[in-house]
């Protein structure tokens, strides 16, 4: 690893070592049709359906831009916007927002509209995660960045990094009351 590339922090790429890959190259879309045995107490699509739809699909776009497994390491977001019902037809969106040396932040938008009408699309949800790409040992391998396309592809990149800056921050400082309180001798 060169110098600059270490000195600018572990999941900094070397863009020298990989070639990178456009956004388009590994965008998904899947498609579901919600039946009963989806639903939750209330008759509407339990959440955890749709958070394994989501999870599908970005696992799908983290694997095909990573060239290979990748695996969730964290779901940063999930928001439910509308309830989704028995009979819709639920399209999840995913694509590579942002890469850093080993990971790659992954964009889901959830769309559903009526098997049996042709009106557009709602938007009913939207998660962040985060995937690790891994070789055949488990071990975290290199990807390749990411080359935003659209206007749109550099706005969820710039957002992507803020993201990682805040998960980052996050963890540090939960690491730091951690060790503060282990050394007043607290217990977790």
């Amino acid at each position: 690893m060169t110098d600059q590339a270490s000195a600018a922090g572990p999941e900094t790429p070397d863009v020298a070592d990989i070639p990178g890959k456009p956004t388009s190259a590994s965008r998904t879309t899947l498609s579901h049709i919600m039946t009963h045995n989806d639903t939750n107490l209330l008759g509407t699509v339990h959440g955890g359906v749709i958070m394994k739809l989501v999870d599908d699909a970005a696992g799908a776009v983290a694997g095909r831009h990573s060239g290979g497994p990748a695996v969730t390491a964290s779901m940063d977001e999930m928001a439910f916007l509308e309830p989704v019902r028995v009979g819709d037809l639920v399209h999840v969106k995913a694509q590579v927002n942002w890469t850093g040396r080993t990971s790659m932040e992954v964009g889901v938008r959830v769309l559903a509209e009526r098997w049996n009408e042709s009106a557009p699309p709602t938007q009913v949800g939207s998660a962040y995660l985060v995937f690790a790409a891994v070789d055949a040992d488990g071990k975290p391998r290199r990807v390749p960045p990411v080359i935003p396309e659209t206007d749109r592809d550099r706005r969820r990149y710039q957002e992507a990094q803020i993201r990682r800056t805040h998960r980052l921050a996050r963890r540090r400082a939960i690491m730091e009351l951690r060790e503060r309180r282990a050394a007043e001798g607290f217990e977790d």
